[in-house]
Order: structure tokens, then sequence, then C-alpha cells
């Protein structure tokens, strides 16, 4: 009776409810009646319930080709370098913004930083090429105007990592900001006067008041980065990556896209993607684990 009591007091909130959970029901949980094409011999004139199933046979295969592992590996090593560059950006350019007295300046500099964000990767790879192309960059007409030999931004592995990295963190950062902002607002600002009163500079404040405050944003959501180190977005290495730099710009979401929709192999592409979704989701949980014991701040 309570219950029924409470459900018809704020049915506003539950009804507001509905949607999200029709989105999540509808594009979320029900795609998930595809997985089974991973254990299937999947024929796209027969369906997904005429193809005949063959169990483990498709992950057999696909964890013996050489070209998964080189993937994966390279999956791990930009996300895990990108963990690294860009996550530490948005935290400091957000610590920098709030720490701003002018309030003009400062809504200035967020529109600015916003930007990017808003920008297709069609269009920033056409830029990327444009400012670091070998032979037309804008950068290496510059070097080579003053005599110095061209730097390979795009065609060297190693220097395209570098540029990899650096377009990352110019097309998210500023978005990223908008969280720890907001988290930043939440800190009384009574500690940070009467830290100013007893003699603290402005780093011991940002030292013991800011970052201690937001402290489990940042938490959160480097748990939510943790789960993202499996899988990869598309569009990046698709676009700035080329042949020349393929043992490194070539990850799983390329390699699926390879033989899912170029060679029509549904079921291996399926059973990369049910990997990514397992092992994410393992170091999601993982994650939350020693954040738990650590700091005692988790998200579940």
């Amino acid at each position: 009776m309570k219950m029924t009591r409470y459900l018809g007091r704020y049915w506003q909130l539950y009804a507001l409810l509905l949607l999200p959970l029709a989105y999540f029901i509808i594009f979320r949980y029900g795609p998930m009646y595809g997985i089974q094409i991973a254990f299937k011999d999947f024929n796209l004139f027969q369906g997904i319930n005429g193809s005949e199933w063959i169990g483990l046979d498709a992950f057999k295969e696909v964890f013996g080709m050489r070209d998964f592992y080189k993937t994966l590996r390279n999956t791990l090593m930009l996300n895990f370098l990108d963990l690294l560059v860009s996550f530490p950006a948005p935290l400091i350019l957000a610590i920098m913004l709030y720490e701003l007295r002018s309030a003009w300046f400062r809504k200035l500099s967020q529109t600015i930083l916003y930007i990017p964000h808003f920008i297709s990767w069609v269009i920033i790879g056409g830029i990327v090429y444009q400012v670091f192309g070998t032979q037309s960059g804008m950068i290496n007409n510059v070097i080579t105007a003053f005599g110095f030999p061209e730097v390979p931004f795009l065609t060297d592995k190693n220097t395209w990592l570098i540029t990899y990295l650096l377009v990352g963190v110019w097309q998210s950062a500023g978005w990223g900001t908008i969280i720890y902002l907001a988290a930043l607002t939440g800190i009384n600002k009574e500690l940070f006067e009467a830290a100013e009163v007893d003699g603290a500079t402005r780093m011991r404040r940002i030292w013991h008041i800011t970052l201690p405050g937001i402290k489990p944003t940042i938490v959160t959501l480097l748990i939510i980065n943790l789960g993202h180190m499996i899988s990869i977005g598309f569009e990046r290495p698709y676009i700035i990556g080329n042949t020349m730099v393929r043992d490194y710009s070539d990850v799983l979401s390329t390699f699926v896209y390879r033989i899912g929709l170029e060679s029509g192999q549904y079921t291996l592409a399926t059973v990369v993607g049910l990997f990514q979704a397992v092992v994410g989701l393992v170091f999601v949980l993982g994650a939350n684990f020693v954040s738990r014991k650590l700091t005692d701040e988790g998200i579940l």
C-alpha cells in the first residue's frame, strides 16, 4: 500500500522516466538479440534464426588471427596514451578557467575551447592533412622555408602517434572541462577565503581545496575512461591514419569494419564486438573495485 501511495503521489517523476527507459530498451537492450550471431554461421539471407549454430568456432578463428592481436595491441596502446595525455587536459583547463578573474575572458576562452568538439572528424581530418601534410602542409611549408627538412607528421608511425594524441586533446579537452567546471562550482567559497586569509598561495589552494573538492568527479570519469580502454572510436584512427602508419593506426574498430562490412564476415565482426563489450565491463568493475578499496570512491 505504501508503494502504491508513493507511486500515486510522484507519478510525474516516473512518467518522465518513460522516454529514457524506452530509449535504452529499444536501442540498447533490443540490439543484444543480435549477439547470438557470434555463435552462428550467419547467413544474411537466412537471417539470425535460420543460421546454423557453430558454438565457439568463430571465437577460435578470431583468436587465431594475427591481425586481431595487432589491432588489440594498438587499441590498448592508443587508449592508454590517450588516458595519460587527454584525461588530465580538461582537468587542468577547468582549474585554469576557474581561477580566471575576468568573467568575459573566461566565457570567451570557454567558447573557443568548446568549438572543436562540434566539428566532424571528417572535417578535422581535412584540417589535419592541410596543417600536417608532408608536402602541402602549412607547418612543413614553414619548416622548409627556413631550410630545414620536412617532418613526416602523418607518414612516420612515431610522429603520427604524437600528432594523433595532440589532435585528440585539441578536439576533446574543451568539452571535457564542462563537467569539471560544474563540480568546481559546488565547492564552498568560504574555504578559499579562509585559506587566503591564512596565507595559502594559489597553488596551495588548488592542491588542498580544489582537487579534493572534485575528487569524486575525477574518480568517476577515470573509471568510465578505463571502461573504454578496449573500445575505440572508428572515425579518428580511420580518418587520420593511412597505410604507411597502419602498424599503429589499425585498431579493433577498423578491424571490425574490414572483416564485417568489407569482407561480409558478420559472425567474426560480432565476436570482436562481444569481446570488446565483455572486457570493457571487466575493466569498469575492476577499476571501480580498486577505487573503492583505495579511496572509498566508486560509481557502482
